[in-house]
C-alpha cells in the first residue's frame, strides 16, 4: 500500500504511532518500526536530554528500521530545555521529528539543516496551512475524537480531514478515532495519506503501561472519556475516571486552574501507567476505545489494519461499484 507518505518517509505501511507522554518508549517504538510502521519516541517522557539520547540508542538496539522522536512544545512556567532535546535529536541522526504544540517556526529550519523530515500535529485547517507555509514535510491533523488536546473548534475527522486535504499539497496523516483497517480505508478515501494512532498503540503487547490500563481500554466504550479544561480554552480528552470527573465538576462550578492543578499533574498521570491504579490521576484516552477489543502485538495489529483496509478497498467497495445499476 503506497501513498505519498510512505514514499516520502520510506516506511512500508501508512500507519504511524504518534508520540504519547509516558508511553512512547523504545520497546513500543521499535516494535512498530519492525512491523513496517513509523513509531515516535516521546522526548519529554525522558527526564533529561541525555536520557533521551540513551532512549534513542536503546531503540536502535532493537531495530535497524527508521523511527522518529516527538517533541511537544507547550507553554510552561518552568519550561523544559527544548533546544537541548532538539540538539540530541540532531546529534543522534534521528531521521524524523513529530512537532506538536507551539508554532514550529523556530524548529523547522534547524531540523531541515540536519536532514530531518518534520511532521507537525495540528487540530485545524488554518494551522495545517500555516505549518505547510513554514516548510514542514507532512501534517498530522487531529479530529475532535482524539485523545490529548483536540483544539477548541470541535470539528470531527469526517469533516476536518477532507477540508484539510482540499487545501494542502504536502502529505496528510489523519488522527483521532483510528483503530482498525476500516479507519485507514476511510482516511484514504477522505484524502489522507495514512493514519496516526495513539490509544490503539497504548493497548498493544509492547506498550509499557500497566496491564490494568490496557484492560480498562478494552472494556471501555466510545463514551468512556471526559473533556477537561474546556473553561480554560485548553480542552483535553482523557479517560473517564474519578479524577477527571472531579476536574470537570470543579471547573464547571467556577474553579480556576490553581484549584485543580494538584489533580492534573503529570506525575499523577504517570503513576496510573506505572501502577495500574486507574484513579491515581488523569490519563489520556480517545474515543477509539470503543473500537479496541484486544491487546495484540504491534506486528499483529499493523498486519490486521493493512489487511482489513485492503479487503475493504479491493473487496467490498469494488463490489458496491460493480453491482451498481447504471442510471
Amino acid at each position: 500500500m503506497k501513498t505519498r507518505f510512505t514514499e516520502l518517509f520510506g516506511v512500508r505501511h501508512p500507519v504511524v504511532q504518534g508520540g504519547m507522554q509516558w508511553v512512547g518508549r523504545a520497546p513500543l517504538v521499535a516494535a512498530v518500526a519492525e512491523a513496517g510502521g513509523l513509531g515516535f519516541l516521546t522526548a519529554l517522557t525522558q527526564p533529561t536530554p541525555e536520557a533521551l539520547r540513551a532512549e534513542i540508542r536503546r531503540c536502535r538496539e532493537r531495530t535497524d528500521k527508521p523511527f522518529g522522536v516527538n517533541l511537544t512544545i507547550l507553554p510552561a512556567i518552568d519550561p523544559p530545555p527544548y533546544e537541548q532535546y532538539r540538539q540530541v535529536i540532531v546529534d543522534e541522526g534521528v531521521p524524523f521529528v513529530e512537532l506538536a504544540g507551539a508554532n514550529p517556526r523556530d524548529h523547522v529550519p534547524v531540523l531541515h539543516d540536519a536532514g530531518i523530515k518534520v511532521i507537525h500535529k495540528c487540530t485545524s485547517v488554518r494551522h495545517a496551512v500555516k505549518a505547510q507555509d513554514l516548510g514542514v514535510d507532512a501534517v498530522s491533523i487531529d479530529g475532535f475524537e482524539a485523545a490529548g488536546h483536540p483544539g477548541e473548534d470541535d470539528v470531527p475527522g469526517l469533516v476536518l480531514i477532507p477540508a484539510a486535504a482540499n487545501v494542502l499539497e504536502i502529505p496528510l496523516l489523519a488522527a483521532g478515532g483510528f483503530a482498525d483497517g476500516r479507519g485507514l480505508a476511510a482516511a484514504l478515501a477522505l484524502g489522507a495519506d495514512g493514519v496516526t494512532m495513539g490509544t490503539r498503540f497504548m493497548c498493544t503487547a509492547e506498550s509499557g503501561i500497566h496491564r490494568a490500563v490496557k484492560e480498562r481500554i478494552v472494556a471501555a466504550d466510545e463514551r468512556s472519556t471526559q473533556l477537561i479544561f474546556r473553561q480554560l480554552r485548553n480542552t483535553a480528552r482523557v479517560a473517564d475516571n474519578a479524577v477527571s470527573r472531579e476536574v470537570v465538576e470543579k471547573l464547571s462550578a467556577g474553579a480556576g486552574f490553581a484549584d485543580i492543578r494538584h489533580l492534573v499533574s503529570g506525575a499523577r498521570g504517570a503513576t496510573v501507567y506505572e501502577t495500574g491504579n486507574l484513579d491515581a490521576g488523569i490519563w489520556w484516552a480517545g474515543l477509539s476505545q470503543g473500537l479496541i477489543h484486544d491487546v495484540p502485538t504491534c506486528a499483529e495489529l499493523i498486519a490486521r489494519v493493512i489487511a482489513e483496509a485492503e479487503q475493504i478497498i479491493t473487496g467490498r467497495l469494488r463490489e458496491v461499484v460493480d453491482d451498481a445499476v447504471p442510471v
